[in-house]
């Protein structure tokens, strides 16, 4: 602290590095919050938070649609979200970054599995119905 000087007095969250990717240092500012007490006690209140910020998006979507001047609180909401969803993970002991990655890597070998299948006939994904493809 002393050899930072002015910047000992600032905030605890100031050197979380701007940097480090979105969800990581989500879970980082955080962290740090919960370390003096700034943190729900469970998971439960933090589930409960989560769906609140659905809530909050379906209506930013809803208040927006026609209205191009609203996107900018359709992203600030998705934002609260995807920050709510960082501290969700952080309470499970789940790197989101990590579970993300797992969870495009799932989507990724699933897409190609139904290329594949379509590909049997001859088809491709436009080919294809939305229902087509999700039966495969």
């Amino acid at each position: 602290k002393a050899e930072r000087g002015a910047a000992a007095e600032g905030s605890r969250l100031d050197d979380v590095p701007l940097a480090l990717p979105a969800l990581t240092r989500a879970v980082k500012l955080q962290a740090r919050a919960a370390d003096v007490g700034f943190d729900w006690p469970s998971l439960v209140p933090v589930l409960a938070k989560a769906e609140e910020e659905i809530a909050e998006l379906r209506t930013a979507i809803a208040a927006s649609e026609g209205d191009k001047s609203r996107t900018k609180s359709v992203a600030e909401e998705f934002g609260d979200l995807l920050f709510v969803m960082a501290n969700v993970a952080r309470h499970l002991k789940v790197d989101p970054e990590a579970a993300l990655r797992g969870g495009n890597a799932k989507f990724v070998w699933r897409f190609k599995s139904i290329e594949a299948a379509l590909a049997k006939d001859g088809r491709k994904p436009e080919d294809a119905t939305l229902e087509e493809m999700d039966q495969l």
